[in-house]
């Protein structure tokens, strides 16, 4: 390719002197005096235009090049988005299922709730960034329904604060810390979940108690190296994500919020 380019360029360069000698000068002198005296006429120009072609080809190509990585976060991230829905919603549906056998009269308000967080998955999900304050919504009504199906099992210290309601968020993120919690959570135990806002910084820990003996660490990876890669595409370097494992399992995490 650039072999071609310069033979094509000094043929040009060549040729262009030779005519600007002979036709346009018309001095009559030879090809090397021609060269010698009016090559550098040509080259000038041919440089100049020579570089708003290269310039304009790097342009284009950076252009394509942020494009399909455009293309491929976007993608990256519908499929990863794609992973969180059916468990959320999965286990909702189970939470209906017992309730309509052991307690119908409480089920329609329970419908009502998986009918606002079918809307939230499925509407507000595709939006790059919702109102924290329905992401809240979303992540209270997850608790009510964990509160019905772990009564009696599990105790559940949940709490929310936010000096701001206005501020944006990616959706469908904190629920996959709180669906880790309750999985893998043993029975009898407590499970804290702390969510905190305050000047743009959101600040979300989960805390379980859990079986090390029983649990492999490959159980945790699957959400939680979920969340990783979405907040790596949608974060960058304006979060912190830590998680440690000592006599509980614990998940922190820290987002600068827009």
């Amino acid at each position: 390719m650039y072999v071609l380019y310069i033979f094509v360029f000094a043929a040009i360069s060549f040729f262009a002197t030779q005519l600007y000698c002979y036709v346009f000068a018309q001095c009559g002198c030879s090809i090397m005096k021609c060269l010698s005296d009016y090559l550098w006429q040509t080259l000038v120009p041919l440089i100049f235009f020579s570089f708003i072609w290269v310039l304009y080809r790097f342009i284009d190509e950076q252009e394509k090049v942020e494009t399909v990585k455009k293309e491929h976060t976007e993608m990256e991230l519908k499929f990863l988005k794609s992973q969180i829905n059916p468990h959320v919603l999965f286990n909702n549906l189970n939470t209906i299922y017992s309730y309509s056998i052991e307690k119908p009269n409480e089920t329609p308000e329970l419908i009502l709730m998986l009918s606002d967080n079918l809307k939230h998955v499925l509407y507000e999900s595709n939006s790059k960034t919702i109102s924290l304050e329905k992401e809240i919504h979303f992540l209270d009504n997850y608790i009510k329904f964990q509160r019905i199906r772990t009564e009696g099992v599990k105790d559940i210290l949940y709490s929310v604060s936010s000096d701001k309601t206005s501020y944006q968020i990616a959706p469908l993120l904190l629920v996959t810390i709180i669906e880790n919690a309750f999985k893998h959570s043993i029975v009898n135990s407590t499970i804290s979940i702390t969510i905190t806002v305050k000047d743009g910084i959101l600040e979300c820990t989960s805390k379980n108690e859990y079986d090390s003996a029983k649990t492999s660490t490959n159980d945790f990876r699957i959400g939680l190296q979920n969340l990783e890669k979405r907040l790596e595409l949608l974060y960058e370097d304006k979060y912190e994500f830590h998680i440690s494992r000592n006599d509980a399992f614990k998940v922190f995490l820290k987002i600068h919020l827009s």
